[in-house]
């Protein structure tokens, strides 16, 4: 492993450098990786793993059409490398459990009698390891138990992948039955197409993704920029306006340049404006937030997230719910507003900033 000073804390990584895919084929050369749940991760790590060289078949129910036809769309050929789930498991000797949370629990009897002494259970989530108690998932003690959890959603992992970049995953072994599982773990991180990987637990990754999804990266996300929308559209702004204020200059802007070079590169290369008022009101943000990300995260950490999990997305109704839910989102002043403003982009490719740009990016040079 690389050792990498984050910040003053020394961390060990994996690279692609030091872990090639060479390696990664080898260590699987014998395996069959069978992919359960074409939804949302499924798609991306499996098409990866199939276009790096892996032996990688399908298992999805034919009871959900649109994710059954998907795979077919998708090249996967019916009874060759698109199978039913227990077809799958079985012919499998890496088990990809990526049908949602809340699935995994209705599957898991069909899923474990067709586990066989040796075989590795893999996941890209601690959820239903960690919360045993809540969803039965206990694994049989022959086998390995893996994780690998790529830091993004089915979508970017398989966006990164084409474009060469990767993304970055953590990864973990929870049973290791075999003697092999650290290598194989490491091996199918590297097969997804990562970008790094960095060790962590089970019940670390699933202690920070739960807090990260409802917080920062999606639910905080979406409710400060609704606030700060509101709070605009009351002072007389139009909809266009507090828009372009609230989402657009972050998210085709600032986001970027933070990617690129880090927040203080961000705030260097705007306006001293807005450099002033960043600098004055960040402190009074944390410690407006900060009691409501403990309050997150004692709730993930004793269950109550999990609880609600599994209690409404296994509900039968779910997708229906849920479609109410989001359709709400996308109908809201704010987000039709995006849609608006989202066709009025320039269609040829933005020209990249980077630290070694001249001048000032962003604001303007007040």
């Amino acid at each position: 492993m690389a050792l990498i000073d984050f910040g003053g804390v020394k961390e060990q990584v994996i690279t692609r450098d030091e872990f090639p895919m060479a390696k990664a084929l080898e260590i699987l050369k014998d395996e069959t990786i069978a992919v359960i749940g074409y939804g949302v991760q499924g798609p991306a790590q499996a098409l990866n793993m199939k276009d790096n060289g892996f032996n990688v078949i399908i298992g999805q129910s034919k009871k959900y059409p649109a994710d059954w036809d998907r795979a077919v769309a998708d090249g996967w050929v019916p009874g060759e490398t698109l199978f039913e789930m227990e077809e799958a498991a079985t012919r499998g000797t890496i088990v990809q459990m990526l049908v949602s949370d809340a699935a995994q629990k209705a599957i898991w009897p069909q899923i474990k009698k067709c586990l066989k002494a040796g075989d590795a259970l893999y996941f890209s989530h601690g959820f239903s390891i960690v919360y045993k108690e809540q969803t039965g998932v206990i694994p049989p003690a022959d086998v390995d138990v893996l994780l690998v959890a790529p830091k993004g959603s089915g979508t970017s992992v398989r966006r990164n992948f084409l474009s060469g970049a990767g993304i970055n995953s953590s990864f973990a072994v929870a049973q290791d039955y075999t003697g092999r599982a650290q290598q194989r773990c490491q091996a199918i991180g590297i097969a997804v197409g990562s970008g790094y990987l960095f060790p962590t637990t089970f019940e670390h990754e699933v202690f920070s993704d739960l807090t990260g999804e409802r917080g920062i990266l999606m639910g905080a996300l979406a409710g400060v920029m609704h606030a700060q929308y509101k709070v605009l559209r009351a002072g007389g702004h139009s909809p266009s306006e507090a828009f372009n204020e609230t989402c657009e200059e972050l998210t085709e802007s600032l986001i970027k340049l933070v990617s690129e070079n880090g927040m203080d590169w961000m705030f260097a290369n705007c306006s001293a404006t807005a450099q002033r008022g960043a600098l004055d009101w960040a402190p009074r943000f944390e410690k407006a937030v900060a009691p409501v990300f403990e309050d997150l995260y004692a709730r993930v950490k004793d269950g109550r997230e999990t609880k609600r999990v599994i209690e409404t997305c296994g509900a039968a109704d779910y997708k229906e719910q849920l479609a109410k839910e989001l359709n709400a989102i996308g109908n809201s002043e704010m987000w039709l507003a995006g849609k608006a403003t989202r066709s009025l982009r320039p269609k040829e490719a933005a020209r990249t900033i980077t630290a070694s740009t001249k001048g000032v990016a962003g604001r303007g040079a007040n």
